[in-house]
Parts: C-alpha cells; sequence; structure tokens
C-alpha cells in the first residue's frame, strides 16, 4: 500500500471504539521495527517524527523510508510530523510526501492558534492530508518544546468545540493531563474532561504522552474517546537500553549490525505491547474492507 492520510484511519478507530499507535522514530530501524509490529499484529500504524528529527536525516529521507515500508505492508500506514510550530518545515515536509502534519501553536493566544492552524488546515485540504492540532499545553519535553508543569494548562471542552468549528482541523490534542516524558509519579489524567471534549467534537483527539501511562488508564482514555496514542520516550529507551547491554557484554563490538538488531527487536516487542493496549490487533481490516 501506499502511504495514506491519518484522517480515515482515525475516524474508522473513533467509530470502532480503540485507538490507533503513533509512534516517533529517529532511525531506519526504529522506522521497520514499527511496521514489523503493524505487520504482525494487523494493526493500522502511524509513523511519526520530531521537527528535530526531520532537521537531522531531511524529510525527504524520512518520507521514502517510510513509502518503502508502506509498499512492502498490507496494512494502512501515515506518516506525521510532531509538534511543529514552523509553517516552513510543514510545507518542506507535505511535499515530501508527509500524510499527516501537526501544527502546535498552543503556547500562542486562541485566536492566534486559530489563524495559525486554519493556514496550515487550508495547504492540507489542498492535498487530501491530515492537520492535527494542540488545545490546551500538555507538560513535559518534546524535542525542542518544553513545558514546566507551572505552564501546563488543561483544555476546555467548550473552547475545544469552537476552535475545530473556527478551524476545520481534522484531529486534535486536548492537553488532558498527561506529559511527555517518563512521568515521575502516576500521571493525573482527567477522564471526565475526556468524555466531554469527545462529546463536544466532531474529530478524533489524540492522546500526547502515551509513555508511561499505566495499561488501565490507556484503556480508559481509548474508552472515554481518544483514537490516537503517541509513543516517543518509552521507544527512545527501549531501544538505547538494547544498545547499552550489548556493549556491556561485549565492549570491543564495532559492527553496528550487531547492536541495531536486538535494539530493533526490543523495540518491536514494545510498540506490540501499546498496538495491545491500544486495541487495534486486526483492525487494519477495518480500513481494508
Amino acid at each position: 500500500m501506499t502511504l495514506i492520510s491519518s484522517t480515515p484511519l482515525l475516524e474508522t478507530a473513533r467509530g470502532g471504539g480503540y485507538c490507533v499507535g503513533a509512534f516517533n522514530v529517529h532511525t531506519l530501524e526504529m522506522l521497520q521495527a514499527v511496521v514489523e509490529a503493524a505487520e504482525e499484529t494487523q494493526s493500522p500504524l502511524i509513523i511519526q517524527s520530531t521537527v528535530g528529527t526531520v532537521k537531522h536525516l531531511g524529510p525527504d529521507y524520512i518520507a521514502k523510508a517510510a513509502m518503502v515500508a508502506s509498499e512492502r505492508s498490507s496494512v494502512p500506514i501515515a506518516l506525521h510530523l510532531d509538534h511543529c510550530s514552523d509553517f516552513n518545515i510543514i510545507m518542506q515536509c507535505i511535499r515530501a510526501g508527509y500524510t499527516s502534519v501537526m501544527i502546535d501553536a498552543s503556547h500562542e493566544a486562541f485566536d492566534v492558534n486559530v489563524d495559525m492552524t486554519r493556514k496550515v488546515v487550508e495547504a492540507a485540504n489542498a492535498v487530501g492530508i491530515n492537520v492535527e492540532a494542540e488545545l490546551g499545553r500538555v507538560g513535559g519535553v518534546e524535542d525542542d518544546i518544553v513545558v514546566d508543569d507551572q505552564h501546563a494548562m488543561l483544555a476546555d471542552p467548550d473552547e475545544c468545540q469552537r476552535f475545530v468549528e473556527l478551524t476545520g482541523v481534522h484531529t486534535l490534542a486536548p492537553a488532558i493531563g498527561t506529559a511527555h516524558g517518563i512521568y515521575k509519579g502516576e500521571p493525573n489524567i482527567d477522564f471526565e474532561r475526556i468524555r466531554k471534549i469527545a462529546a463536544k467534537v466532531s474529530v478524533p483527539l489524540v492522546l500526547h504522552g502515551g509513555s508511561g501511562i499505566p495499561d488501565e488508564q490507556v484503556r480508559r482514555c481509548v474508552a472515554e474517546g481518544m483514537s490516537k496514542m503517541n509513543v516517543a520516550t518509552e521507544l527512545r529507551i527501549v531501544f538505547s537500553n538494547a544498545i547499552k547491554d550489548v556493549f556491556d557484554h561485549n565492549p570491543e563490538e564495532n559492527d553496528p549490525r550487531k547492536y541495531m538488531v536486538p535494539a530493533k527487536q526490543a523495540l518491536k516487542a514494545a510498540a506490540i505491547e501499546k498496538m495491545r493496549l491500544c486495541g487495534s490487533f486486526g483492525k487494519a481490516r477495518d480500513y481494508l474492507q
């Protein structure tokens, strides 16, 4: 299959009461691992890259690798740009072949966020791809974006409804108490807020900060209306720890294949567990029918 927009994936997930896993990747092996996990579980998949990874690898390299993976796969795959505030970078990724982009203007005033989001939606609609936006402010660290606890802010359900109506955005990431990175304690998720927002907006909702959320809380987030879950930090840790383990046992190892293969296997196993939590096993058929 070719890469597709994440819009039909997430709309189908919303209607089916499950969630699509969205995984940030930084290397070819990480990309291959999440695709293999999706193939093995027959789960729809969203591959994501941060702005930092786009600058590091180049949007065309990332898009071409994702395209090859998608063409070889039997499951539907979308390629998403995560947390970007720069319109020029968003356009570079769209031109390279990304099928979903996030405009993150959550640090701006509501009206500015609306204007910036609407501009990206207009560009994306011209080529039929998804746009995600954030309302409220998710705490923690995501690439170069740092939001401390003092400045984290939960999304207002009525503002969410108004924001979607004003912008025409295809998916919405409301701040509901999660945080980017690994939690120092148990996350304080406002499940009632998720329920209220899901009842007021017509588009799928996105759960940011999916690394380290207790399993039962993930399931409840999905049950309350989350249709996409982002996972980044947890994957990096699993991948890096597997590499460290190889060098702990063989400090002289100099063949990248000898440490990348176990790292890829470890990440694949972690991605499969996240897909299980999302309830997406076997759901690729929902889109392919």
